[in-house]
């Protein structure tokens, strides 16, 4: 199965939709990525954590989690995402594996600073859920966009990648501890 045309997912837009095939011809799969994305449109962590397996395991260039915490890390992205904006194109899936790729244009809530950050997603699954889902973006393009000066000379090192990690992880944590419901 080829990828499907974009569809554009915006905060404003309630529902979203595949547009490129009848769902009786859609894989189960892809159906379930389209959910996800729905729900990230919709700012709805919840409905995002319910598509992963209890022991799934989410990696990008920020965060490395399993299990609960990487649907708590989406409630609360969803939460902070006031003006974000994200744009899904080319979901393809099969029975073991799919993709996606993405875009978010946000404001980065620490600096102030605009951010287009372009990401290419992968998936497995297991028993209908995301099992694993590994998302890719060029660290040092997005810290540019984020951090300004600091990300421009430094984002290519591991320092600032380590600092922008520890400080992530950190966020995570006061917000569980905040909400938490947020852990499912």
């Amino acid at each position: 199965m080829g990828p499907l045309p974009s569809a554009r997912r915006s905060w404003a837009v309630a529902r979203c939709t595949l547009r490129s095939a009848p769902a009786a011809v859609l894989h189960p799969h892809a159906a379930l990525l389209g959910r996800f994305y729905d729900a990230f449109a919709r700012r709805d962590g919840a409905a995002m954590a319910a598509c992963y397996h209890p022991e799934v395991h989410f990696r990008d260039e920020v965060f490395d989690l399993r299990g609960s915490r990487a649907g708590a890390m989406w409630r609360m992205l969803c939460a902070r995402g006031e003006d974000l904006d994200v744009t899904v194109s080319g979901i393809t899936a099969s029975d073991d594996a799919g993709s996606a790729r993405w875009v978010a244009t946000y404001t980065f809530t620490q600096t102030g600073r605009p951010v287009r950050n372009e990401v290419e997603a992968t998936f497995t699954f297991e028993d209908g859920l995301i099992r694993t889902h590994r998302d890719r973006f060029g660290f040092w393009r997005w810290s540019r966009q984020a951090l300004g000066a600091p990300g421009l000379l430094f984002g290519w090192t591991p320092a600032l990648r380590g600092a922008v990690q520890r400080r992530a992880a950190q966020q995570l944590d006061r917000y569980v501890r905040k909400h938490p419901g947020a852990l499912g």
